[in-house]
């Protein structure tokens, strides 16, 4: 590209046209103007008459500017102006490698980031340049295209909810020693520092030269909530010190109408050169378990966002005592205050515990409860250990029990002496005892101890060398008053006195219940360690994208317990909500530990920002104007011609300039939502008015107008063979089309055909579950006969795995396909030796005796895949010949026949379900079949 004065140009050398402009000057005013032609009876009177000189008019001055103005603006036009060039060389015809960190970090940025890709890509395509785009979050074989390909798929990139990891920077250096020669790289930074950077510089640099983009502001991310001390503390951090920031948290949850809504926002503000910082949050319990995530206000980016687990949800709580049928004795309201502490932070179930049990309460409390039935205390101790908590309260049964006596029980948290001290008692007190301040390792730390609350009796722990691990209450005098183990990964804690008033004055505080929130909540708040997990497997609920938002999981495996815990994000380890059966847990972008931190580059790595101006090519808009200015010229010749008045010469050209001044606001305004809905509702009512077949738009022009080709002549042998009579056929953008008009998708796979985006795959699984069909055609039958795999069936695999697809079998011999309207055995298209795919029959689908087919009659299999190129064998142009042979001779037109007629069992399928699997069509078909 050549600079001249500031502006680029692509095509220079047509710039000189612009020295012919003198003498095209002089030309046009040496010739002059078409005579003016005026009625003039008596010009006969000068009949025979001759000049001695003649003087020719001349054109005027203004009429010729104007020419001279369209010629230049056109000459300038037609040399590639562009604005804002870039002032780098382009680096000559070497091969270009475009490397994309494509994470979390970069999708605040992502719109600069796509921009500034396609900057490189238009310098590379005016360069000739092959280039290759490599994601690291997401590595992939390197292939070196045509930069207008990768220039199509740019806008299917996004970023991805993790970081990239030991084993994608494995497979993207395997990547890159596995190119050919050498190549220059322009690296998209998210602006991150990860472990393995420095390997993936250095096997660059051997390769050629290295520039970097990067994102010049500090990338933002939200630790995972921590309830502690009776708040929600939430801490932001930055990747780089700076100067003092202020940011908001904003939590996320549904109102009592279900409605997602913004609960509650919380200010943090970064001190000077800080890279944190924190808040804590306080809401009252029926906010808290209300939320579902917290989020930066502002920012768009997975890391952004804290997800919300079972840890701050309303728990259920199961309320047992000694009054209920499992001891048989009634005492003097043993529940009464619990429920008061309870009942506005939690729900409450009352009841016999062996009906409880099945209901997996998040808590059991056992007031004054001495022994469990054998069975039931198995259960319990299963129930605690998969993440229970098991709450007791002693009383005057389990103080004149030997519960506990002889050696540690699992269901207590200490041995218990022999005997019960209490008023009147061999353990009674002269005077009651108060509690002592809270160690700061029990969960009570913080909690400020009344005055007036006295122990007046207790049961006591016996001393044991784990005793002081245990204790997470207890007196002045250094007595336990309420210990706690862990059983699993569950807890049981055990309070020395009564639930009720009957030996201690704690029930009647606020402390009481305090006490209990924080036990409450503490029993699934505190974050699982790896080895606590193992052996379970977590299922996906909801997955996080790039940009932070949800998405269903749909067909996503499930995850390990450790490495739920302690793996990093990744491909196998979406960041989202998993269910682990008894409780959901959050895995979030960052984990508690993690510090985000800036990238480092080598001296010799050129960094660059985003704040240089993009280019605008001029060339389109002075084009423009040339025409314009030519239209000027014809009304400016007529008006000196004599063809046109003034006025309406003057007319002519003021509209013409309003029609040029307002043709872009009009076109603008036709783009407004007004118009659009009423385009759009109209197109809706067009399509549902008639039967439309739809193929999927790949990107790939020949392979769409082949898909068009197919449809229109398989809709046109509907129409003269059945009663089913098809409208044109239609192309669908999945991003932007409604899909439900559509009974049958065809969907040619193109190896590089982009993935479509999460919305798209949401659309696409409601229209499978509603009950339409994709035929998925990968065109592969001669290569897959072979026992090869195409390409083509690799990115199929890709774009079929968030899809919600049963599980599928080749077509069986009774399946309703053969015989929805054709009786068939082999489904060929262009291609006829490939295997057909359908989702596989229900288990327990029998074959009655006498009938040929198994009953099979309700459902329509939403998926058919097969590689048979249906499309060129159904394909026809305007006049309906065929476009494509089909095989040789009459074999090859018998082979097109049937693939016709595979075409309409399909829609026939679609249209009326599995109704030949009636057995009233049964005579008929054996009739047909020769039994």
């Amino acid at each position: 590209m050549t600079m001249i004065a500031g502006i680029g140009f692509t095509a220079p050398w047509l710039l000189l046209g612009l020295l012919a402009l003198p003498v095209l000057w002089l030309l046009l005013r040496a010739i002059p103007p078409a005579p003016k032609r005026q009625p003039f009876p008596a010009v006969t009177l000068l009949l025979g008459l001759k000049d001695d000189e003649s003087l020719s008019d001349r054109t005027p001055w203004w009429l010729l500017l104007l020419r001279l103005l369209a010629v230049a603006a056109a000459i300038i036009g037609l040399a590639g102006p562009v604005l804002n060039p870039s002032t780098e060389d382009a680096g000559g015809s070497g091969p270009l490698l475009i490397v994309m960190d494509a994470s979390w970090g970069g999708a605040a940025g992502w719109e600069q980031t796509s921009a500034q890709a396609g900057v490189q890509l238009e310098e590379a395509g005016r360069a000739e340049r092959p280039v290759a785009v490599l994601r690291l979050s997401a590595p992939e074989v390197l292939q070196f295209r045509a930069a207008s390909d990768w220039q199509r798929q740019l806008a299917g990139l996004a970023p991805l909810p993790w970081q990239p990891g030991p084993e994608q920077l494995e497979q993207a250096l395997a990547a890159i020693d596995g190119a050919e020669g050498g190549f220059d790289t322009v690296w998209f930074s998210d602006g991150l520092e990860y472990p393995g950077r420095e390997g993936l510089i250095e096997a660059l640099s051997r390769r050629g030269g290295i520039e970097v983009f990067e994102q010049p502001l500090p990338v933002l991310g939200l630790l995972p909530a921590r309830y502690t001390g009776g708040a929600i503390e939430l801490t932001v951090q930055r990747s780089r010190a700076g100067p003092a920031q202020e940011v908001a948290v904003v939590a996320q949850g549904k109102d009592p109408g279900g409605t997602e809504r913004s609960l509650a926002a919380l200010p943090l503000r970064f001190a000077d050169g800080a890279r944190a910082a924190s808040a804590e949050l306080s809401l009252p319990a029926e906010l808290r378990a209300r939320l579902s995530r917290f989020e930066i206000r502002g920012e768009t980016s997975a890391g952004a966002v804290a997800l919300t687990d079972d840890s701050l949800r309303r728990r259920e709580v199961a309320l047992v005592s000694s009054e209920s049928a499992d001891e048989g004795l009634a005492l003097l309201s043993p529940l009464h205050y619990l429920r008061q502490a309870l009942a506005p932070s939690a729900e409450l179930l009352e009841g016999a515990l062996r009906d409880l049990l099945p209901a997996n309460p998040d808590v059991i409390v056992l007031a004054d409860v001495a022994r469990l039935a054998p069975a039931q205390e198995e259960a319990v101790i299963e129930w605690v250990e998969n993440g229970g908590l098991l709450l007791r309260f002693a009383g005057p049964r389990l103080a004149a029990s030997d519960t506990a006596r002889s050696g540690e029980e699992p269901l207590m948290p200490v041995r218990l002496r022999i005997g019960g001290r209490s008023i009147g008692g061999a353990m009674s007190w002269g005077e009651p005892k108060t509690l002592a301040p809270f160690a700061e390792n029990s969960p009570f730390y913080g909690l400020e101890v009344p005055r007036e609350v006295a122990i007046s009796s207790q049961v006591v722990a016996q001393p044991d060398p784990q005793l002081a691990d245990r204790v997470i209450a207890e007196l002045a005098d250094g007595t336990p008053l309420v210990t706690r183990k862990t059983l699993g990964q569950g807890q049981v804690v055990l309070f020395h006195v009564t639930a009720n008033a009957e030996w201690s004055s704690l029930p009647l505080s606020g402390l009481f219940v305090a006490m209990l929130e924080r036990l409450a909540v503490s029993s699934s708040a505190a974050a699982p360690k790896a080895e606590d997990l193992e052996g379970t497997t977590w299922t996906p609920v909801e997955v996080l994208d790039g940009f932070g938002r949800l998405e269903a999981a749909e067909t996503l495996p499930g995850v390990k317990g450790p490495d739920l815990v302690a793996a990093p994000a990744g491909p196998e380890l979406r960041p989202g909500v998993y269910d682990g059966g008894r409780r959901m847990l959050a895995r979030n972008v960052l984990r508690p530990e993690d510090e985000l931190l800036a990238a480092r580059w080598p001296a010799s790595v050129e960094v660059s920002g985003y704040d240089a101006p993009q280019e605008m090519p001029l060339g389109g808009a002075l084009l423009t104007l040339a025409l314009m200015l030519l239209a000027l010229d014809v009304l400016g010749t007529l008006l000196v011609s004599g063809l046109l008045g003034r006025a309406r010469t003057a007319a002519l050209a003021a509209a013409l300039g309003l029609a040029a001044l307002a043709a872009p606001q009009d076109a603008r305004a036709q783009e407004g939502p007004p118009q659009q809905q009423a385009q759009a509702d109209f197109r809706a009512a067009e399509l549902a008015s008639e039967l439309v077949l739809a193929h999927v738009l790949t990107g790939d022009a020949e392979v769409d107008r082949l898909a068009e080709a197919g449809l229109r002549g398989l809709s046109d042998t509907l129409f003269f063979r059945t009663s089913v009579e098809p409208a044109n056929p239609a192309g669908v953008d999945l991003e932007r089309d409604e899909l439900a008009f559509f009974p049958l998708l065809y969907w040619p796979v193109t190896r590089d055909q982009p993935l479509p985006s999460s919305e798209a795959y949401a659309k696409l699984n409601t229209y499978l579950r509603a009950g339409g069909m994709i035929l998925f055609d990968t065109r592969d039958a001669d290569l897959a006969s072979a026992g090869a795999t195409s390409p083509a069936a690799r990115r199929l695999q890709q774009i079929a795995l968030p899809l919600d697809i049963p599980p599928l079998e080749v077509v069986p011999e009774d399946h309703v396909l053969t015989r929805a309207f054709y009786l068939l055995q082999d489904f060929p298209g262009r291609h006829s030796r490939g295997p057909v795919w359908v989702e596989a029959a229900p288990p327990d689908a029998e074959q009655a005796e006498g009938i040929p087919f198994r009953n099979l009659n309700d459902g329509v299999t939403p998926v058919v895949i097969g590689g048979n190129d249906w499309a060129a064998a159904w394909a026809v142009d305007e006049n309906g010949r065929p476009l494509l042979p089909v095989g040789r001779g009459y074999a090859g037109e018998r082979q097109r026949e049937l693939a016709y007629r595979f075409g309409v069992n399909l829609v026939m399928h679609v249209l009326t379900g599995n109704y030949k699997s009636d057995q009233v069509h049964v005579p008929a078909l054996l009739d047909r079949l020769g039994q």
